[in-house]
């Protein structure tokens, strides 16, 4: 049975400028091989500069790869229409305070996607707002908010609304609890769990905490200069680390997350 995602030889750089007229290229991240099964949790962890964000990005469309491959369900992401590809893979940013924008209700945040995405009605549109509102606790009353309106948790609610307003097969999450004080964190990791187990989704999570990819992931994949040093079950990896880089990594946060 193929995997949901297949991630294949995947590279990307940049280039740099070295003078007035020269320029040299710069590796984010590659070559970069992993797979993504239905309802799993992949986290990927590392240092800032590792390449974490630069490879989210790419399979999430924002980046364009230098080279390699990404399949979902088996088939080639670029053989996909921008429709195609946002009913399978969504992503959530860091802060919802600069992604989501200040001037539009968060009626039009949630009905853009599916207007731009679907051939739904106006009718058939409504429900789903509704219906994933209250998949993130959130009542049909805040509709008619802007974001500015919103508490820190709430503009999280809306921007996960907002990935999962398609129903999409994946969604990717940028280090999304790093603005957020620990009390919240736990309302939307447990919120995140919640929904996966729902929906079925399946999440990439990148973050630097390992105690907190530790709850809520199945698998972990650590970066290093842009290159996959250690990766494997989660429980495995941090019970017994094989690589000094993963072992600094655990050691070096302070649990602020417990169940």
């Amino acid at each position: 049975m193929q995997p949901l995602l297949n991630i294949s030889n995947l590279c990307k750089n940049f280039k740099t400028a070295t003078g007035l007229f020269t320029s040299r290229q710069k590796k984010a991240f590659g070559p970069i091989n992993f797979t993504l099964e239905k309802s799993q949790t992949l986290a990927i962890v590392g240092e800032s500069g590792s390449g974490k964000s630069a490879l989210v990005r790419t399979i999430a469309g924002l980046l364009k790869a230098s080279s390699g491959d990404i399949y979902i369900k088996g088939q080639p992401i670029s053989s996909l229409s921008s429709q195609q590809r946002c009913l399978s893979v969504r992503m959530i940013f860091q802060d919802p305070s600069t992604s989501l924008n200040p001037k539009t209700t968060i009626e039009k945040i949630l009905n853009a996607p599916l207007e731009l995405n679907t051939d739904l009605d106006p009718e058939s549109r409504q429900q789903q707002i509704f219906d994933t509102l209250k998949l993130v606790d959130l009542l049909p009353d805040y509709l008619t908010f802007y974001p500015n309106m919103l508490s820190s948790m709430q503009k999280h609610q809306v921007a996960i609304a907002r990935a999962l307003i398609l129903n999409p097969d994946i969604i990717i999450a940028d280090e999304i609890l790093a603005t957020l004080d620990i009390s919240l964190r736990f309302k939307i990791v447990n919120l995140l769990l919640k929904i996966q187990k729902i929906k079925g989704v399946s999440y990439i999570f990148v973050a630097h905490n390992m105690h907190l990819v530790r709850h809520m992931s199945d698998h972990i994949m650590v970066l290093h200069q842009g290159e996959i040093i250690e990766q494997g079950l989660t429980e495995t990896i941090c019970e017994n680390p094989q690589q000094e880089h993963t072992k600094y990594l655990l050691l070096n946060h302070q649990p602020d997350y417990r169940k």
